[in-house]
């Protein structure tokens, strides 16, 4: 399977949408859910949360890790380069990889691609490599061999020296479904797609832009943060639902203060913030009563004792304490409210389609390798160089419904963009760009006649988590997210006229964001 996902050329996409004309069973599909909630998490591959899912797959249905030799070579200047490889392997700690990978453009080409070029790129911050940028001259088809490599390389960057085996073998290691119990009950109750990729080979917000704008306006990093206010002006989702008629919310956590999705879509989304952006404790409230929009989307806590599922950072001699199984209990949590809801007019757990994602792997190891695919817009070239025609890499992603049987795997391929795509068919609302008007959607997966009840649907029962208590957590430095954030937001600030110092702490950001917006 792995092989024929990377012989999908670009046409496959164009093909795709043209079999959706022609295509009339999969309309009743649609026909089986009023009402979306997507729930976005940080920065984890496919392999690394779900590559062990099914251990035992005689019939080969699932694109794992299981009965497979996978690994990565272990560069020569490297401690315990005599090893030859980093095979992939179970892991169950939940802070790992520790410290965070690399997941910029550069280092996911060197991830795909085992390259370094020019060779001065390896010991470079990311604003100051060079062209090209760590891409191989011809771009083949990758190999996914560059994970230890490049996480080598970005350990010497943050940390300040080399790593020992032990530590930069976390990068291959995937976690066994008992490490990680509710989202692994989750796809196996439910669909699985093993064959769901980012949007762009790069980090948080381009792949959070694309999620809901088949589009960044050609950006590809979260810096230069002033570049989102400024040059992202593509039209969203949210914009479309509206001008239908159609009610949707982003939810986000008290704690935050400002939700990410309003400041990555600021300049199109800047009016809507007061009536269309609330807190976690409505999307609970509104659930139970049955008052859901048509769309919610989720936005995990990505600043005190966050639950994005993000990995920890080591900055100085700090380590930013990170947990994916703070993040396995906000799955519960926010399965549970759908699980339990059942209201006779408004959103219930037969009407719902709940869908779980990331927005990028963040560097963690993952085999398949992402395919080719239609630039959105035509655009030729945006930010580094890049065209916008590749994917990034496979994440993991998870639909459920009532109408969708237990254990399905499906392994269509698909990219955040499927996601509009599929509401868009549900809805009328036509195609923001060319990426998502070539998406395949996933409808056909909603295939029950009759609807699974209640009491057949699984209880998940996460494990116990340690949470860091006190005033301590706001002491602590901010990671590459968390300061991207804050300096985007700070960007904000300035164009209405406040000052906002440089911090170092989350704590100090958050109290200058709380500035800027007062609490709902």
């Amino acid at each position: 399977m792995a092989g024929a996902t990377a012989l999908i050329g670009a046409d496959f996409w164009d093909q795709a949408a043209l079999a959706d004309r022609g295509n009339e069973e999969y309309k009743a599909n649609l026909s089986k859910f009023d009402y979306v909630v997507v729930l976005m998490l940080e920065n984890r591959s496919f392999d690394n949360m779900l590559g062990y899912l099914y251990q035992n797959n005689p019939a080969k249905t699932f694109n794992g890790v299981s009965g497979k030799s996978l690994s990565n070579p272990i560069p020569s200047f490297a401690n315990r380069s005599d090893l030859g490889v980093v095979p992939v392997m179970q892991g169950a700690n939940p802070q790992n990889p520790c410290p965070d990978p690399g997941e910029e453009y550069p280092h996911v080409n060197t991830q795909l691609f085992g390259c370094v070029a020019p060779v001065s790129n390896r010991t470079a911050t990311t604003l100051f490599m060079s062209p090209p940028y760590n891409l191989p001259e011809g771009i083949p088809a990758p190999l996914m061999e560059g994970f230890v490599y490049d996480y080598i390389n970005n350990f010497e960057n943050t940390v300040g020296r080399s790593p020992r085996f032990d530590e930069y073998k976390v990068v291959m290691e995937c976690f066994a479904p008992q490490a990680v119990p509710v989202i692994s009950t989750l796809a196996r109750e439910f669909a699985v797609c093993d064959n769901w990729f980012c949007s762009v080979p790069s980090q948080t917000y381009t792949n959070r832009s694309f999620f809901h704008a088949a589009s960044s306006s050609g950006l590809v990093l979260n810096a230069p943060y002033g570049d989102w206010l400024l040059a992202n002006t593509a039209e969203t989702i949210f914009e479309r639902m509206q001008s239908k008629g159609l009610n949707w919310k982003v939810y986000f956590d008290t704690e935050d203060v400002i939700p990410i999705t309003g400041v990555i879509h600021y300049a199109r989304l800047k009016n809507y913030l007061s009536s269309n952006f609330h807190r976690m404790d409505r999307f609970f409230s509104d659930a139970a009563k049955g008052t859901l929009p048509k769309y919610s989307f989720i936005e995990p806590r990505m600043f005190r004792d966050h639950n994005d599922q993000h990995p920890p950072a080591i900055i100085g001699d700090k380590l930013q304490h990170s947990s994916v199984l703070a993040g396995e209990l906000l799955i519960h949590e926010i399965y549970e409210a759908i699980r339990n809801s059942d209201s006779p007019t408004g959103n219930n757990f037969k009407n719902t389609l709940l869908v779980l994602t990331y927005d990028e792997h963040g560097g963690c190891y993952d085999h398949v390798p992402p395919p080719p695919v239609p630039p959105p817009d035509g655009r030729k070239a945006g930010q580094m160089g890049f065209q916008f025609d590749r994917l990034g890499v496979r994440v993991p992603a998870i639909l459920i419904s009532s109408f969708i049987e237990p254990g399905t795997v499906y392994s269509m391929p698909l990219h955040h963009n499927s996601l509009t795509k599929t509401m868009s068919l549900k809805w009328n609302l036509g195609s923001l760009t060319n990426r998502d008007a070539t998406a395949a959607h996933f409808a056909d997966v909603l295939s029950r006649t009759e609807p699974r009840q209640r009491s057949e649907w699984p209880q998940t029962i996460p494990r116990p988590v340690e949470r860091p208590t006190g005033d301590d957590t706001l002491q602590l430095p901010l990671n590459q997210l968390q300061s991207s954030i804050f300096k985007t937001v700070q960007a904000i600030a300035k164009q209405q006229g406040l000052s906002f110092p440089d911090v170092a702490t989350i704590g100090e950001a958050l109290f200058h964001m709380k500035r800027m917006l007062p609490s709902k």
